[in-house]
């Protein structure tokens, strides 16, 4: 894993040097392709149960060359890099399909009150821990991280990739409106603080909700994230309200926004009719599911929609539902009592299925879903 930042460093060095002059320098050739050999190590490849024997693994660019238990020449091979891996394992990098790097640190008074700067600082640290435990990648459901990408991107701190959603788009009282009624009425041409931060983004019609979501893919969002249903910790919506109207979903997932910059929606829904009302209306991908039904199960196979869900277990042996108050405690129950369900119904109708942890602040501070 510290062979990507020092890659990422040497790459680096390497464009500086054909561009000694950035306002009068020509062309330079491309910088040559970087190498890592890997030396003895066994692999974990996802698929056997067992390890390989000592095995030494180059690799050219972004992509595994060879892999072989005998020594690998490179002889032909420029600007490599070796690293003895001393017997140790070697896996693929693990993926999180449902994270949020701004929102795994601070506890929900510090994400919504706190200096955005100071926040930035928090999600690169907690960018670099997650590098370091094994995920490469992760698609960021919900958060301003395009910052955060930015830098990963041009080597400024070590990270995993990111896919960002950015703001999760929401309705007034839907999941996601962490508002305090102080900020309302809400007023036109005016932003509450959390979507000043780019958190999330309230949209109530379907003018609104092409608006939103063209200014998320502006910004680079490679998915769109909505919220149609309730959710664990939302303060105002019921868990199993449904949100947005089907005109206002149809705008979104349509051609005339996601679709047409040829990307997908993604839709935070546990329930069978907020599953259902957005696969009519063309969402590519359900996160969490844990309520659906067989009819719902049955539905999701027939059209090859994905689920993105998660194993939700009890926390309040670790004080997380201790912090919840009395109605967002049962909406908590509920769900972990299908997360059973969920994957019962997932390898009984063979759905498309992706890894995910929605964690959610620090421990002891409960969890917002």
């Amino acid at each position: 894993m510290w062979s990507r930042v020092h890659l990422a460093a040497l790459t680096a060095l390497l464009a500086a040097s054909y561009l000694p002059d950035r306002v009068e320098a020509e062309p330079g050739p491309p910088a040559p392709q970087s190498s890592v050999l890997i030396q003895d190590v066994r692999i974990f490849d996802g698929k056997n149960g067992s390890l390989s024997g000592p095995s030494n693994v180059l690799v050219r660019g972004n992509k595994i060359d060879k892999i072989s238990t005998g020594p690998i020449s490179i002889d032909d091979v420029a600007n490599v890099t070796t690293i003895d891996g001393r017997g140790l394992t070697l896996m693929p990098g693990l993926i999180d399909v449902h994270w949020h790097a701004m929102l795994v640190r601070p506890n929900p008074v510090e994400a919504l009150a706190s200096d955005i700067g100071y926040l930035n600082l928090l999600a690169g640290a907690e960018a670099t821990a997650t590098l370091m435990r094994g995920f490469t990648t992760i698609r960021d459901m919900g958060g301003p991280v395009f910052g955060l990408k930015r830098a990963i991107d041009e080597g400024l701190l070590p990270g995993p990739r990111i896919y960002p959603s950015g703001a999760v788009i929401t309705i007034t009282g839907g999941h996601g409106d962490f508002r305090s009624l102080s900020e309302l009425p809400r007023r036109p041409g005016t932003l509450s603080r959390v979507e000043q931060m780019g958190a999330a983004i309230i949209a109530d019609s379907p003018d609104e909700v092409r608006m939103r979501t063209r200014e998320q893919l502006m910004q680079g969002a490679s998915q769109i994230k909505l919220t149609a249903g309730g959710g664990v910790a939302s303060p105002f919506s019921p868990l199993d309200v449904v949100t947005f109207t089907e005109p206002e979903l149809r705008a979104l997932h349509g051609v005339e926004a996601a679709e047409n910059w040829g990307t997908y929606v993604a839709a935070h829904a546990y329930t069978p009719v907020s599953i259902q009302r957005s696969i009519a209306a063309g969402v590519k991908c359900i996160e969490h599911g844990h309520l659906m039904d067989e009819e719902t199960a049955k539905l999701m196979a027939e059209k090859g929609i994905w689920l993105s869900t998660q194993p939700f277990l009890d926390e309040e042996g670790e004080g997380g539902a201790q912090q919840l108050g009395a109605s967002e405690q049962a909406k908590m129950k509920q769900v972990i009592e299908g997360t059973d369900n969920v994957y019962r119904l997932a390898k009984k109708y063979h759905l498309k299925t992706a890894f995910g942890t929605d964690i959610l602040f620090p421990a002891r501070s409960g969890a917002a879903r």
